[in-house]
């Protein structure tokens, strides 16, 4: 399938300080269209139709009433994270467009790293270590 014929997807910006890991660009390529927050500013007119879903990574880019109003085709917005505190849910319901995000994906580093450290302090590890 063609890149013009792939569903677009939003991004903040590929690499960098808040942009998607490069990894990850590579693999949301395989299935959209990718669209980085700089390219939709620069050609609004021409993309704003094109772009059916938006990667929320590290909480950005920021959704607000603006971004959805100035994006017609939006139906999804898939978060990175855990929770979705930061999104406005209701303000996103409003236009129509649905919610996801990956609840079980740091799950099981957060048990290694909680058990990491209780037998770190049982063993008084990181006092010997200065």
């Amino acid at each position: 399938m063609a890149e013009e014929e792939l569903p677009g997807v939003l991004v903040l910006d590929v690499g960098g300080a808040h942009g998607v890991l490069a990894e990850l660009a590579a693999l949301l390529r395989k299935h959209f269209h990718l669209i980085t927050m700089k390219e939709f500013l620069a050609n609004q007119r021409e993309l704003s139709t094109r772009i059916h879903a938006v990667f929320v990574f590290e909480g950005r880019p920021r959704i607000d009433r603006e971004l959805l109003q100035s994006l017609p085709s939006l139906k999804v917005i898939g978060n990175s994270g855990v929770g979705v505190d930061h999104l406005d849910l209701a303000l996103i319901s409003d236009f129509g467009v649905k919610v996801t995000n990956t609840p079980h994906a740091v799950a099981d580093p957060t048990a290694d790293m909680g058990m990491a450290l209780m037998l770190a302090s049982a063993r008084r590890l990181v006092e010997g270590n200065v």
